[in-house]
């Protein structure tokens, strides 16, 4: 069977001198022959025709072009090998034809990983357009598409790729892709890279493929201090006037954001409905995040309850705030922030309030699991994120465990 293989499947490396490039250069083509029939295609390579080794296929010599091309041949073979084993394994023949347009992704399959990218992302959109998902996300995964598009290109010479044709080293290499090439953060990577592995576990449901070629890769996301302001800064805004009349709508948006947990995009979408009273007799937002659909439910203290009785008939709409853009609100924030004397270490954006929300009401004694459901966090490990990052917290739950070593502490105080 080997042996049937190798004399039926050729793969040729050649130069095109009849079409040199306006600098000399001659365009590196392929050719696949199985049964003695040929198919060739361009490599998008190009090298000096006086440096080809006719011979090998190959470029001649050690230099850093030589030993740069000579890599990304060697990648195309690998490739191309590789896909006429897999037709012959999974569909029992291979033809050149096939070969070659399984390669170059041609006429896209239905099982490619861009493809069904791309479904994804358009079936995501009509969700973005009913307002029922984040445009902040959809953008993200487009971001994503398009780096992944661009990756498989450069390092596959392909348009698309078959999820069968994916291996654990295709995942490394596109982190490796983002981290050094796109110079992209460790966080930033593991966001671009989430997106990727839940494609794979859809083509697992779908069954495009069974087992899940990137099992051994791991990435999480490396802990950091979120931007908050302490509670005293809070007040201070509070008792702030605002040094224009056109920031008061915002000033008043950050503090119920600092009351209630809400995001920029659902305190936007928050409407009369939204606002119910619940089985203790209170006043309570009953919404889902935007980002996640996650349910998000807050009762509302006095101070949120104030502010939308405050902006109630401000809007031609069910919508219950006039919210500016979000670009316009990170304006006027910095302004108010400087108004009011508040030195922070990071910037204060809008997104500060909702983490102003969890570390003031973390640090008030809510426990991790009740904070955790009222901002809509899928897991709680999330939530405490804000137990690490603030000081006043620790020392109210000293303040607490204390008094029970007083009695010790006392006698230890008698003997020394």
């Amino acid at each position: 069977m080997k042996q049937t293989k190798k004399s039926t499947f050729k793969l040729l490396f050649y130069l095109k001198k009849n079409e040199l490039k306006k600098n000399g250069n001659a365009p590196i083509m392929a050719r696949i022959t199985i049964d003695g029939a040929p198919k060739t295609f361009g490599t998008k390579l190009e090298i000096d025709p006086s440096n080809w080794d006719l011979k090998y296929g190959r470029v001649e010599g050690k230099s850093a072009t030589a030993l740069n091309i000579n890599k990304k041949l060697d990648n195309i073979r690998g490739r191309i090998d590789k896909i006429y084993e897999d037709m012959l394994k999974h569909e029992g023949f291979a033809t050149s034809q096939k070969v070659k347009l399984s390669f170059l992704g041609v006429g896209v399959m239905d099982d490619a990983i861009l493809k069904v990218f791309n479904d994804k992302n358009e079936d995501f959109k009509k969700l973005v357009d009913k307002e029922e998902r984040s445009q902040s996300t959809y953008n993200k995964y487009i971001t994503v598409y398009n780096h992944l598009t661009t990756f498989i290109k450069e390092r596959y010479h392909r348009d698309d790729m078959a999820f069968r044709e994916l291996t654990g080293d295709f995942i490394r290499e596109f982190d490796f892709y983002l981290r050094y090439d796109l110079q992209s953060t460790h966080n930033t990577v593991w966001v671009y890279t989430m997106p990727v592995l839940s494609l794979v576990e859809l083509a697992i449901k779908k069954g495009l493929i069974r087992d899940n070629p990137f099992q051994d890769y791991e990435i999480n996301m490396e802990e950091t201090d979120r931007g908050y302001i302490l509670k005293e800064d809070v007040e201070k805004l509070m008792m702030c006037a605002p040094p224009h009349p056109r920031y008061e709508l915002v000033k008043d948006l950050f503090i119920f954001s600092c009351f209630t947990g809400l995001a920029y995009a659902d305190i936007k979408k928050l409407t009369r409905n939204n606002i119910q009273s619940f089985f203790d007799g209170h006043q309570w937002i009953i919404s889902r995040r935007k980002k996640s659909d996650i349910a998000s439910n807050v009762r509302l203290m006095e101070i949120p309850k104030r502010i939308i009785e405050k902006y109630l008939g401000s809007t031609r709409n069910e919508f219950i705030f006039p919210v500016p853009t979000n670009v316009t609100c990170n304006t006027h924030i910095g302004k108010l922030i400087e108004k009011a004397e508040i030195i922070t270490e990071q910037k204060v954006t809008f997104h500060t309030a909702r983490h102003t929300f969890g570390t003031m009401f973390l640090t008030e004694g809510v426990p991790l699991e009740s904070l955790s459901k009222m901002m809509g966090h899928k897991n709680i490990s999330t939530t405490q994120i804000y137990a690490k990052i603030t000081s006043q917290k620790i020392s109210k739950d000293m303040d607490l465990v204390a008094p029970k070593f007083k009695e010790i502490e006392e006698a230890f105080l008698q003997v020394i």
